[in-house]
């Protein structure tokens, strides 16, 4: 004797199309705000679409492409029930990855798979990218929500973007512009940004504190800390490449694998950048994570950007137009050391070089960080 079968439906499944649609609703307006007249066909098409007429302006124009997400930071989020600062970030990973070689970034598109559609918590995380979209002149024309159930837990979700923009073929920085005497300029963090999680979180759990924990040297609780969105450079960062004061010939965004891993992508074969870590003191969070997980040095360097978010490499007679130039727009700056040419003879365990791909130059980290 056979049953009568269930009726099984995409709700049953665990999938709520009304949450979707009642998430884009909530999330239109932050999006329709970073349009402007470039945009056509508003929100919901299966395409974003950009008026191609302003890549006119250049006599050759080359499109530049950075995809990222924002790791396990996710996890904070979630644990916090704060959701918005996520969006922000997952902005300034992949718009001043695009900023390095000096391209104004022009449209971006977001993924957002979830476990469960939860619409307010989608439009969160959207109003966040949206946000920052604004803040650095780049449309958001198009994403996409996927619920997941079965794959991710209800309350799980994660999240990452793409970025197109434009510079001008002879305007492109990079290694190719850096030379012996030029000048490390370094820009600071907002603080941790969105990197390096993992361990963030294995130190957090192994040292038992809450995230509602108020830490008097953070001057707030340990959660709100972690949440801390990213630092943006990308106005700041176009605005000294258009100055021929500045004489910017590359940057170097610090994201995964910490300051030198970074830096050796930007100094071609044969220079060497030298970093004086007596420049800058190293913001209270990363000295609370060495601590509580008793991180090795080597660790720690190699996996948080340590208080420097961006570094400028411009000419000798730049500096002075580059530092004044970002305190003009709130950021923090000073200079952190120089390249030149390397010589072969400092101690091969003390350089980084050959990271991520990139067969270049090298970097050599000294001194020490002057303690409070």
């Amino acid at each position: 004797m056979t049953s009568e079968p269930t009726e099984i439906t995409y709700a049953a499944a665990g999938v709520d199309t009304a949450a979707g649609d009642r998430a884009v609703e909530l999330m239109r307006d932050a999006v329709k705000a970073t349009h402007g007249d470039r945009v056509l066909g508003g929100v919901g098409g299966f395409a974003g679409l950009v008026d191609a007429r302003a890549l006119t302006r250049f006599r050759h124009p080359l499109l530049a492409t950075s995809t990222d997400g924002v790791g396990t930071k996710v996890a904070i989020a979630r644990a916090m029930d704060v959701h918005h600062t996520i969006g922000y970030d997952l902005v300034g990973m992949v718009v001043d990855d695009v900023v390095v070689v000096g391209a104004e970034p022009l449209f971006m598109t977001d993924y957002i798979a979830a476990g469960r559609v939860v619409p307010e918590r989608i439009a969160a995380i959207v109003r966040g990218i949206a946000e920052a979209c604004r803040e650095t002149g780049t449309a958001l024309v198009g994403g996409e929500t996927a619920e997941h159930p079965g794959l991710m837990g209800a309350d799980e979700y994660d999240l990452a973007g793409a970025v197109t923009g434009v510079v001008e073929k002879d305007a492109l920085l990079g290694p190719d512009r850096v030379h012996a005497g030029d000048v490390l300029v370094a820009m600071a963090s907002s603080g941790l940004h969105a990197n390096g999680y993992s361990l963030v979180r294995a130190v957090v759990a192994a040292s038992g504190w809450s995230l509602e924990r108020h830490v008097d040297e953070l001057g707030r609780t340990l959660g709100e800390e972690l949440l801390e969105p990213t630092r943006l450079y990308a106005r700041p960062c176009l605005d000294l490449a258009a100055d021929p004061a500045a004489q910017v010939h590359a940057f170097c965004h610090v994201t995964g694998g910490g300051l030198a891993a970074n830096l050796a992508r930007v100094v071609p074969a044969g220079l060497l950048a030298e970093v004086d870590r007596s420049t800058w003191a190293i913001p209270p969070v990363f000295s609370l994570v060495q601590g509580l997980g008793q991180v090795p040095w080597a660790d720690l360097e190699s996996t948080l950007n340590l208080g420097v978010g961006m570094v400028a490499v411009v000419g000798p007679d730049g500096v002075a137009a580059t530092l004044a130039g970002l305190a003009a727009s709130g950021v923090p700056a000073w200079v952190l050391g120089r390249v030149t040419h390397d010589d072969d003879a400092h101690e091969a365990h003390r350089l980084v070089r050959g990271t991520k791909g990139v067969h270049g130059g090298a970097v050599l980290l000294e001194g020490d960080h002057p303690t409070a």
